[in-house]
This record gives C-alpha cells, structure tokens and sequence, in this order.
C-alpha cells in the first residue's frame, strides 16, 4: 500500500506498517470504498458524507455494507497484508452519538445497535480494524517463532 512504501522509503527502509478503512455499499457498486474519507468532498465532514450516503440510497432496499480494513506490513524488506471484513447493513438514519465516520448509520451484521451506540468492548467484537491486526499479530507471532 501506498503509505506503508512512503514511510519505508523515508525511514531508510525500517519495518513499518499501515492500514486503510472504506466502506463497501453494495447498492453504490463499492462506493464509498477507498474515497469513503472524502466521500463528500474536501474539507472532510463525517456528517456530510454520511448526508451523501442516505441521499444516494434513498430509494434503495439493498442496503448491504461492509467495513474493509487492510493493513499492509513491511518487514524484512518484504510486504504482507492482513484483512478485516466487518458485514452489516445502512440504517435509514443516524443511530448513536459516538464513533466516528460512519457509524452512526452502519449496523454489523447479529448486532440489534449501531456502531455508534455501542462502546469501545461491544465494537470491538466486531471490529474489522481488530480483525485485521488481530491476523497482523498472529503472523508477528509466527514470526518471532520460527526465528
């Protein structure tokens, strides 16, 4: 990924990591996705590009989502990736006044509350961000193992 290169590359090649987040809507074809920061444009506005998210699924009835973290790992000199995938669905509206981002309108899949209406430990049961550094940790210990 192109964050975790850029800091290899500025730090004379230390081992280094870096993740990025978007929001898979299956009835925007992906979108947000990777641009799900910016959505709406600069400057960035959680509450506008959610604004822009409702609008555009306004007369949708699928409203599938999925948060999708990768986490790229350089180490060694040599690049891994590690993925979390959390399912769950677009509410019709916000949901919850904490979080970040979107979630407010995002409900994981088994979960009867936003992300935004849940705490730190309910969150992270479905974290994908957890997910994916959970498999970046298991790999380091693997690692550190067969050394």
């Amino acid at each position: 990924m192109e964050k975790s290169r850029a800091i290899y590359l500025l730090t004379d090649g230390k081992d280094c990591f870096s993740e990025d987040t978007g929001l898979e809507v299956d009835a925007l074809h992906g979108e947000p996705g990777v641009k799900s920061a910016r959505y709406a444009g600069e400057p960035v506005s959680f509450s506008k590009n959610i604004d822009k998210l409702l609008a555009n699924l306004d007369n949708a009835d699928n409203r599938k989502a999925r948060f999708r973290t990768v986490i790229s790992l350089i180490l060694n000199d040599r690049e891994f990736f590690f993925e979390g995938v959390c399912e769950g669905r677009i509410l019709k509206r916000r949901r919850g006044a904490g979080g970040f981002g979107y979630d407010p309108v995002f409900i994981p899949e088994g979960a009867g509350k936003s992300f935004a209406e849940m705490d730190a430990a309910e969150k992270n049961q479905y974290s994908h961000r957890k997910k994916a550094a959970d498999k970046m940790v298991l790999f380091l210990k693997k690692e550190t193992l067969n050394k």
